[in-house]
């Protein structure tokens, strides 16, 4: 049987994380959301979003890149809420029947991004693309 490889990457909320206000929570999870987008445009990253779960649960999203897992641990990595010590990530290598998965790429041109239920708001009351799906359990 034949596969096709992808890379998972668990978002995980590090029990070290700075605290942050909430001005900086939210320019943080633009950021994070601004990275996440560049990987998509770039067709490295095919899916991703929050992982529901409350407080008690520490993975905070899950993504699915088309990489190998030394290059989707450098992308991910190079995440602003990584490298701002708010997350870490543990990527692995994950493989399905061959043609079992499909991915379609959005043209945020065409098609932007749509406001899930219960996301927040941006700061000046703008949603979207960098709004969080996850509310109220966002950074």
């Amino acid at each position: 049987m034949d596969f096709d490889q992808f890379s998972i990457a668990l978002l995980v909320l590090r029990s070290d994380a700075p605290d942050l206000t909430d001005t900086e929570a939210t320019a943080l999870q633009d950021a994070h959301l601004d990275h996440l987008a560049r990987l998509h445009e770039t067709g490295s990253l095919l899916a991703a979003g929050p992982l529901a779960g409350g407080d008690d649960n520490a993975f905070r999203g899950l993504s699915i890149l088309k990489a190998g897992v030394e290059e989707a641990r450098a992308l991910t990595n190079a995440d602003p809420a990584v490298v701002a010590g708010r997350y870490s990530v543990t990527v692995m290598p994950w493989m399905v029947p061959a043609g079992a998965m499909h991915f379609q790429r959005r043209d945020s041109r065409t098609h932007p991004p749509r406001r899930a239920s219960g996301t927040r708001p941006l700061a000046d009351g703008a949603a979207g693309r960098n709004a969080c799906p996850a509310a109220p359990h966002c950074p």
